[in-house]
């Protein structure tokens, strides 16, 4: 079956997410021949045939930036305005109008209200691409659709890549710089983007576009997907080479080049959503007992550390920033996978991808940074996370990094220590006695093969900081009875004026960890407010 109609998500900051229109295809060859099975009713048009290569692109990019920047007009906004969700899902792509990239099927996106901007699209082969000239028979719409009416200045709005059953895509790039992938349960969730721009900043953040893309199939199912991105500030080449396999691996290579300064960077960014989990249920008014797209964010530090942060939902744009040196890879992590604890068969969040950024060569000092935007609802993508380079971007200036991004079920490491596998809050104190007023109870559990066969008798011990005026009160650890996991358990006070401050913790023996870094940040008064609900 195809996937379902996805709810709409927009992004916290005023730009909407993209959306991956999932509709049955079969496919025609590029540029000639048909498959066996498909009627031969449609052949597409063509640009003539163009040398190209990376570095064609890279210096095009490169010419870009030394001119000023111009916006796409659009000529008709208020016939853009009534092509609205509804309408827009009424637009089709024509199964015999799909297009082949090598064996990669190709379907594309048709522009709507909240996709104006048409991309170029071509197909690459032999050191050379040829141009796929927009048409309107490339789409079934009714007689009534709006669309029609934006025939003159239409275009394509993005693509999605099809698998070989043609009955499931499993990339789509649509929307801004914005992609994603549907992970190895084929369940789309997160997204990435090429690059972020003053994300949580006073001033307004900055959306470059994708406004080219060049596709090149190979003859395994291998693709390899080349961008052109432009914005005000910054214009960019982008090789993105990818297979569909249990988990999506993308190699990413990047060259920003600025026509601006920008105040804030971010390399790789990850863009998701989160409102509430076992750790702050009592913010979500809703049936369901969770509801993210990510838990945590995962990182392995230059120095070798692995820390989890879980996320929060906090009542105000918080802006945490982990300043590391040739950092070994960070994420946006689905850890609980357990759909009984979600319950929502609809969209599946048991199911989303988590996505693992791991660095190619050496980045140098920077910083992993993570914001976190308050929200109420599902359709808001509310989390982003990057690398912020040291040196900010200035005019002229150009930064080149490579990674790759994993779309799987965890992190893709050789994980040695426990993982926290949850994070609970409740009212402090002793059970049948008083409540301590304006205190915390925290319970963090751990599993992994560092904690199996353990017993309280081997000398495991709890390790918590906590800033200074923060009183850590009797922490302590206890296997969980009937598993292999282990529970730390502590409570924490602070003066009421401290709004928010973190807490370190893992578990130790003999001097030696034995559980990753579990890194909260608490936001006391706020946990507390819902707690007297």
């Amino acid at each position: 079956m195809p996937h379902a109609l996805p709810r709409p998500r927009l992004h916290a900051l005023s730009l909407l997410r993209p959306l991956a229109a999932f509709v049955l295809g079969l496919a025609l060859t590029l540029p000639a021949t048909v498959r066996a099975d498909t009627p031969a009713t449609f052949t597409p048009k063509l640009g003539p045939a163009q040398p190209f290569t990376f570095y064609t692109l890279i210096a095009q990019a490169d010419a870009l930036a030394k001119k000023p920047y111009e916006a796409h007009k659009v000529l008709h906004p208020a016939l853009y305005d009534k092509i609205d969700y509804d309408a827009y899902w009424h637009i089709q792509f024509k199964p015999e109008a799909t297009i082949m990239a090598g064996s990669v099927p190709i379907q594309f996106f048709h522009e709507g209200t909240y996709f104006r901007n048409p991309v170029g699209m071509h197909i690459v082969a032999d050191g050379k691409e040829r141009e796929v000239l927009y048409s309107t028979d490339y789409f079934d719409m009714p007689k009534d659709s709006p669309a029609r009416a934006i025939q003159a200045e239409a275009g394509f709005a993005g693509f999605r890549l099809m698998r070989p059953d043609l009955k499931t895509d499993w990339v789509s790039f649509l929307g801004a710089a914005y992609f994603r992938t549907d992970g190895a349960d084929r369940q789309y969730g997160l997204s990435a983007r090429a690059v972020a721009l003053n994300t949580g900043m006073a001033q307004p953040e900055e959306f470059p576009r994708f406004t080219e893309f060049y596709i090149e199939g190979g003859t395994d199912g291998a693709v390899t997907i080349y961008a052109l991105m432009d914005g005000p500030s910054v214009t960019g080449a982008y090789r993105i080479k990818a297979r569909d396999s249990d988990g999506q691996i993308m190699e990413i290579a990047s060259r920003l080049f600025f026509r601006d300064p920008v105040g804030r960077l971010g390399i790789a960014p990850l863009t998701s959503m989160f409102w509430y989990s076992e750790a702050n249920r009592l913010q979500g008014f809703d049936w369901r007992p969770e509801v993210h797209d990510s838990d945590g964010l995962s990182m392995i530090t230059g120095a070798g550390e692995h820390i989890w942060r879980p996320l929060n939902d906090p009542n105000r744009v918080v802006t945490s920033s982990f300043s590391d040196t040739n950092p070994k890879g960070f994420g946006l992590i689905q850890r609980d996978r357990d759909f009984a604890h979600y319950q929502d068969d609809g969209v599946f969040y048991n199911k989303r991808p988590s996505v693992w950024v791991e660095p190619i060569g050496n980045w140098g000092k920077g910083a992993v940074q993570l914001v976190e935007i308050p929200t109420d609802d599902e359709i808001f993508d509310n989390i982003v996370a990057y690398w912020v380079p040291k040196d900010e971007p200035k005019a002229g200036s150009t930064v080149s990094l490579d990674y790759k991004l994993y779309w799987g079920r965890q992190e893709p490491v050789d994980w040695k220590l426990a993982k926290t596998v949850a994070t609970r809050i409740g009212r402090g104190g002793v059970p049948g006695q008083p409540h301590p007023a304006g205190q915390l109870k925290y319970a963090v559990d751990f599993a992994g093969p560092t904690l199996t066969g353990l017993t309280q008798k081997d000398g495991v011990k709890a390790m918590v900081s906590a800033p200074p005026g923060v009183v850590v009160i009797n922490a302590y650890v206890l296997p969980v009875v009937g598993t292999d996991n282990w529970r730390l358990i502590f409570d924490l006070k602070a003066p009421a004026a401290m709004e928010t401050f973190d807490v370190r913790a893992y578990l130790a023996k003999d001097g030696a960890p034995l559980t990753e870094t579990w890194l909260g940040q608490i936001h006391a008064q706020q946990i507390l407010k819902f707690g007297q609900h």
